[in-house]
């Protein structure tokens, strides 16, 4: 079995970058209008935008151009949303497996399976599909191998396996990348000290 590993590299909008500086400058939550009041809030929120971007549900559209079945791996109910809100085709089927879904993997010719990394990351097999998009990335360097061995499977009929990471250059997903590839979890607390006193 050959497994091959894609990271799409994501160009992100001149819209981004302003509402990206703006959270950083400012340490304002632009959807619930009021202060973000620690790291975790500041991740969060950098995330979201950068995840919202339209640059990312575009990159995704390419990848299912050449691939009929697929999971989807997600972390927060915005990217849920985003994801439901697409427009896969009209023959295409979409399913979830989260904490109020536990759809089962569709079986029709084209479907698109939406997972929730917490809920569906592992006790669970399925065979039916050689590919995963990680449409962000989870926090946690065990969660995302146990992501991954969803359709990773002694008795998988496929001979490749494919796997996309969705990252931009943003130093939110640099940073988690960083820290996954050093086969750690990601430390909100630190990578915003740190950001921040490099700007000072």
């Amino acid at each position: 079995m050959v497994i091959s590993e894609y990271k799409k590299d994501i160009a992100l909008s001149d819209e981004f970058y302003e509402k990206y500086k703006d959270i950083i400058r400012n340490r304002w939550d632009i959807w619930e209008d009021k202060p973000i009041e620690n790291a975790s809030g500041m991740c969060y929120a950098m995330r979201k935008v950068v995840n919202e971007d339209q640059s990312r549900q575009v990159a995704l559209l390419q990848i299912l151009e050449d691939h009929e079945r697929v999971i989807i791996f997600y972390n927060f109910n915005y990217e849920l949303d985003i994801l439901k809100n697409m427009y896969y085709g009209e023959d295409v089927v979409v399913a979830e497996w989260n904490g109020h879904k536990h759809e089962a993997v569709p079986t029709s010719k084209k479907w698109v399976y939406l997972c929730q990394y917490t809920s569906a990351a592992e006790g669970w097999n399925c065979i039916t599909t050689d590919t995963i998009i990680f449409f962000a990335q989870n926090y946690s360097y065990k969660i995302m191998i146990q992501a991954a061995g969803r359709i990773d499977r002694a008795n998988t009929p496929f001979k490749d396996l494919y796997y996309y990471h969705l990252k931009s250059r943003s130093s939110i997903d640099l940073a988690i990348e960083k820290t996954l590839e050093s086969k750690k979890k990601f430390n909100e607390d630190r990578f915003i000290g740190k950001l921040f006193s490099e700007k000072n």
